[in-house]
């Protein structure tokens, strides 16, 4: 192993908060799974990897195993890196900002977009991606929003000073879609609506989208698969249902975004975009490999204040 990119997920598995479904399994407990590193051994019958190549990996079902000098991964989520024009480091961190790759394919062509939580680990990534998609404005929710104009961004609020939801700015010049990667922006709208505020966004009646890739909180527990169901399907389905039948004048179509692909065709996609040049990778900070290194990176994802993805250095190339 190279380098490992964590993630929300690595501190809620640490937590126990979802341990019956995503664990530890069992102690000692290896942490990390979106990793960069050299291939040493493979399957027999493996066709397409042989060691020696550098690759970049996403986890499948949990996150496990990455942040050690070796690190068991999945042949369908991993592709090889042209170390020439990405480092280690930076594969480590787009291959866990990949979900970036696959919202952007919500990105119509010329409209409006906002995105909460866009300084995060893949906002970061995905604000960029999509004014490759096409989109005509782009304005961005953070704490940090000199991080977010150096990405591109046309506009950016700090989220510490002024309400999105209340500005009258967006009222007058509305949204066409919203993208939540901050947790809770849904509720949010709701309520701004309900207390009569105009909305920042189009309406569905008008073509107007919301699509969350988060649930309303980011500290979630979930001890049994009907609780998680409940969080990420159900609630998600009744918004979905809700907002084309009941709220069309009012409120946007609500659209969950949650799921992953485990297809070798997602990495393909996020290492060719940015071996071309069409985006980079933004890391917060690489940390090394230490006791204090692993738990100061640990701290930094857990704060969610990071600006970019969190990289944890394993070894040289």
């Amino acid at each position: 192993t190279l380098a490992v990119a964590l993630a929300p997920g690595d501190c809620r598995v640490l937590s126990g908060k979802t341990r019956e479904l995503q664990g530890p399994p069992s102690f000692p407990y290896i942490p990390g799974g979106d990793c960069c590193g050299v291939v040493v051994q493979t399957q027999e019958d493996e066709k397409y990897f042989k060691p020696g190549d550098v690759v970049a990996a996403r986890f499948t079902v949990a996150p496990r195993d990455a942040m050690a000098e070796y690190a068991r991964i999945s042949a369908t989520v991993c592709e090889k890196v042209d170390t020439s024009k990405i480092s280690p480091e930076e594969a480590a961190a787009l291959a866990s900002a990949s979900a970036a790759v696959c919202l952007s394919d919500y990105v119509k062509p010329n409209e409006r977009i906002l995105v909460l939580g866009a300084s995060g680990g893949v906002g970061s990534h995905f604000v960029q991606l999509a004014r490759e998609r096409g989109a005509s404005y782009i304005c961005g929710v953070s704490s940090s929003p000199a991080h977010l104009l150096s990405l591109g961004c046309d506009d950016a609020i700090d989220y510490t000073e002024q309400n999105v939801f209340e500005s009258t700015k967006f009222q007058e010049e509305q949204f066409d879609s919203i993208y939540d990667l901050a947790c809770g922006g849904w509720p949010q709208l709701v309520d701004a609506v309900r207390n009569n505020t105009p909305s920042i966004v189009k309406s569905a009646r008008m073509g107007g989208r919301f699509i969350s890739l988060t649930p309303d909180s980011p500290t979630f527990e979930g001890h049994s698969l009907w609780s998680l169901l409940s969080l990420f399907l159900f609630l998600s389905l009744f918004r979905a249902v809700s907002s084309q039948l009941f709220t069309r004048k009012t409120l946007p179509i609500f659209s969950s975004a949650a799921c992953l692909p485990d297809t070798r065709e997602i990495m393909t996609r996020t290492l060719d975009l940015a071996q071309a040049g069409k985006y980079k990778a933004v890391i917060d900070n690489v940390y090394p490999f230490t006791t204090e290194g692993v738990r100061s990176a640990f701290h930094v994802v857990e704060s969610r204040h990071g600006k970019g993805k969190v990289v944890v250095k394993i070894a040289d190339l």
